[in-house]
């Protein structure tokens, strides 16, 4: 459990005299004022829109026990105890215990990252790594489900996979933990190095590299060079689980003083699979090769482009030294869809909720899962962001797959019109495709359109918001009926 202690001495390198209010436990650490409660230490950080020095007071209000908060923007906070991380008061500690401590610090951000570091190195646990440009939220949560079987496991919650989700991550360590799962995210060059030099992971997953972000780091090149950097940070012990049947992330094996442990769809890989079938909605059945071995997987999730998601947490369970039984059950029982969600539409419809984010290469997948099943298949496909010099080609990729696999496609937005353009020119017919201007008007077509056994693809990127068009459908009339 943290404690006062803990955060002085993490963020500040100095320990506090041992009293019971150095003692004293801190509840959760957040960053939204809403969340903030009695015993939790709040970060006020500067974001885009808001800064969370504008509600320290708020916070007060409601109990917190601790505070971290740039030097500058706190000028006076009624019943706080102001310490400057730099000028240290000696004794440190109040006159009030009571009081909740207020740290003043040149940079919130990297003083929770100072903290998250200290308080991963308090801990003798086993940390993986994940980094890929598709797919890293849902080979996490397969990871976790698969060492959650023998281990107590940390993982981040949702895409919790930047430099504030990973330290926030982490400061949920107990001394119980002993396997941690952390998702890694990036924008930039050196994002993950930082990433990895405070998560300090054993064990590193690399998914793919693909066109994600390339409007930030401008070739798919230098994408593979910000995803190397997390095998690059693995220590000579530790193990790098790098997918196969993807050349760019095959070259980072020369990057690496860890083992290499691949996986994939090739013989050649360690860990490998065929006998892939899809089951729909039912998920995918595949069978898993491991020096001779060989077991027969069921997983839900859905798409033949999932065995790989599956293998990878295979692998992760195999160096852990877990047995098959816990492995398989771990691909088998995840507790919950994750990502791709099939839900009930208006008139017995089924909509494929993918709304999280768009790359070419996910919504490629996303396709191809709807290609595998029964009724009238109907894209909505959104504006894929950040794609950079890739962004006119891989809407048109899109387009022409889409001509493969669906009965008719609905874009929106102005990108999406490549890719309605695309499936014309291809050979879809005029009526096969409805080019709109926002989910609004992509709401209003698809009430009119949708019929009974219909299937509805829904994908965008995040900043399209397309999980409007999901929840209008879903609530509905017709699909509460």
């Amino acid at each position: 459990m943290l404690r006062i202690a803990d955060l002085l001495t993490g963020v500040t390198g100095r320990m506090p005299p041992d009293t019971e209010w150095a003692r004293k436990p801190l509840g959760p650490v957040v960053i939204d004022s809403r969340e903030a409660r009695p015993g939790a230490c709040f970060v006020a950080l500067r974001g885009e829109h808001r800064d969370g020095h504008e509600f320290l007071a708020e916070v007060v209000s409601r109990g917190v026990s601790a505070i971290i908060a740039q030097r500058g923007q706190v000028t006076r906070l009624s019943d706080c105890w102001l310490v400057d991380a730099h000028h240290l008061p000696s004794p440190l500690a109040p006159s009030d215990p009571t009081r909740p401590l207020c740290l003043l610090v040149e940079d919130s951000l990297e003083a929770l990252q100072r903290w998250a570091a200290y308080w991963r190195r308090q801990h003798q646990v086993r940390v993986v790594g994940v980094t890929g440009s598709i797919g890293k939220t849902t080979t996490k949560e397969m990871i976790g489900s698969v060492l959650s079987r023998q281990f107590r496991t940390l993982k981040s919650e949702g895409n919790y996979n930047n430099e504030i989700g990973l330290p926030l991550t982490l400061l949920r360590l107990t001394p119980q933990h002993e396997r941690v799962v952390v998702e890694m995210g990036m924008y930039a060059l050196g994002e993950i190095t930082r990433l990895a030099q405070i998560a300090q992971p054993v064990i590193g997953v690399v998914t793919n590299v693909g066109p994600t972000h390339l409007e930030r780091l401008g070739t798919l090149e230098r994408i593979a060079q910000a995803k190397r950097e997390l095998v690059e940070a693995l220590p000579p012990e530790g193990i790098a689980i790098l997918n196969g049947d993807d050349e760019r992330v095959m070259a980072m094996a020369s990057h690496t003083r860890a083992r290499v442990l691949c996986y994939g769809l090739r013989t050649e890989c360690e860990v490998w699979a065929d006998g892939i079938i899809s089951q729909g909605l039912g998920g995918v059945h595949f069978r898993l090769h491991h020096r001779g071995e060989v077991l027969h997987v069921e997983t839900p999730l859905l798409g033949r482009h999932s065995v790989h998601t599956a293998l990878a947490a295979a692998a992760v369970g195999l160096v852990e030294g877990e047995s098959w039984e816990d492995i398989v059950a771990g691909l088998e029982q995840i507790p919950v869809q994750l990502r791709l969600v099939a839900l009930p539409g208006p008139d017995s419809s089924t909509i494929l909720d993918d709304t999280y984010n768009a790359s070419p290469a996910s919504t490629i997948a996303a396709l191809n899962v709807l290609g595998e099943l029964p009724g009238r298949r109907i894209a909505v496909l959104g504006d894929m962001l950040e794609l950079g010099d890739f962004e006119e080609e891989g809407h048109r990729k899109v387009g022409r797959e889409a001509l493969e696999v669906v009965d008719m496609l609905v874009t929106v937005g102005r990108l999406g019109r490549i890719t309605g353009r695309e499936a014309l020119a291809w050979g879809m017919g005029e009526a096969q495709v409805l080019m709109l201007e926002d989910n609004q008007a992509a709401i209003a077509h698809l009430r009119k359109l949708i019929k009974r056994d219909d299937v509805i693809l829904v994908k965008g990127s995040r900043g399209m918001a397309m999980e409007e068009i999901v929840n209008a459908l879903a609530k509905s009339p017709e699909s509460r009926g």
